[in-house]
């Protein structure tokens, strides 16, 4: 692959005619066959717009997930839905309604097979897929069965063991774990959280990645990034133990980030996917914006080990605005092929 691949956090904006628009929660407008169909319909012209858009390694724009963390455990055995209360979430950053863990978990069924499938079909392109974290999973759900926050994680490792093992098996190239959490609970990170993203990676031979970040761009991040201060430090507690990790990339924000850009250097030995798409404004980057980005990062990284990413996952988003931030990563990562090769 070409120097400075792109690829993005995971989610784009679903089509008005499948979902809500503009929501992180939308609600779904089709229903049975038609829901399914259209989720695919969905996946493969989210493929497509990447591709136009110069994107290296696509994703399913988790076009048939209502969210993240929700869309991996609806198939989930041992999660009660009509048990919902509500949770905060990020340790009280904001308030949702979230399910129950009522009994042992174990998956019912594949999950994400057939827009996994479809995906792998539609294009003849690398294929990233997400998943949600251990840890950020625990922190979106009630527990009322296990009563022990790490048991309950490691449980939820497996799972998604399980069904990473299955969707490499699909033809899926790179895995990312979403650990979102990770930047909240910076002493877990070190004390489990590396360890059950390995039971989560366990005989995976295909890339694996863990994606944190500062959140989607809602105003309850956003007003938290605001009380944080002139520099982000949370990650140079955790960059350590992800450079020690057996996950071979590590996705992190730096577009409009007040992470200073030497603590990537905690990061050696790990392939980067930096953001320089912002997520959290609706004005769109040029490609010289994207250029600066690189510029900072190669102070301390390899330019062999950058990929170039979005901030995080763009779900919540207009579409148009989001088509126009794809094109702006895809226009920046050749201008900055040209200036850096």
């Amino acid at each position: 692959m070409s120097l400075f691949p792109t690829t993005i956090a995971g989610s784009l904006p679903k089509p008005g005619w499948l979902a809500e628009e503009n929501r992180l929660w939308p609600a779904w407008k089709l229903r049975g066959e038609a829901l399914a169909a259209g989720k695919l319909d969905a996946t493969v012209a989210a493929i497509r717009l990447q591709e136009r858009s110069g994107i290296d390694v696509v994703t399913d724009g988790e076009q048939a997930r209502q969210h993240f963390v929700h869309g991996f455990l609806e198939c989930v055995d041992g999660i009660d839905f009509a048990r919902k209360v509500a949770m905060g979430i990020r340790n009280n950053r904001y308030t949702a309604m979230v399910p129950t863990v009522s009994g042992p978990l174990a998956l019912r069924a594949r999950v994400h097979a057939a827009e996994a499938r479809r995906a792998r079909a539609a294009t003849d392109r690398k294929i990233k897929f997400t998943l949600p974290g251990p840890m950020t999973i625990i922190d979106t759900v009630a527990d009322a069965y296990y009563g022990d926050r790490t048991a309950m994680a490691f449980a939820f490792a497996k799972l998604l063991n399980e069904e990473a093992r299955a969707l490499a098996a699909d033809g899926i190239d790179v895995i990312q774990f979403d650990e979102p959490a990770f930047n909240v609970y910076t002493d877990e990170v070190g004390d489990w959280g590396i360890e059950a993203l390995h039971t989560a990676i366990e005989g995976l031979t295909c890339t694996t990645a863990v994606h944190i970040c500062y959140g989607y761009g809602i105003q309850a991040n956003t007003d938290w990034k605001a009380s944080l201060g002139g520099e982000w430090r949370q990650y140079e507690a955790i960059f350590p133990a992800l450079a020690g990790s057996r996950l071979d990339q590590v996705s992190v924000e730096c577009r409009s980030s007040k992470v200073p850009v030497s603590l990537l250097g905690l990061l050696a030995g790990k392939d980067l996917q930096v953001g320089a798409i912002d997520v959290a404004s609706d004005t769109v980057e040029t490609a010289d914006d994207v250029v600066r980005v690189v510029e900072r990062v190669l102070e301390v990284v390899p330019k062999e080990r950058l990929v170039l990413s979005t901030n995080c996952g763009m779900a919540p988003m207009r579409a148009e605005i989001a088509a126009a931030k794809l094109a702006a990563l895809g226009a920046g990562a050749a201008l900055a092929r040209e200036r850096f090769a």
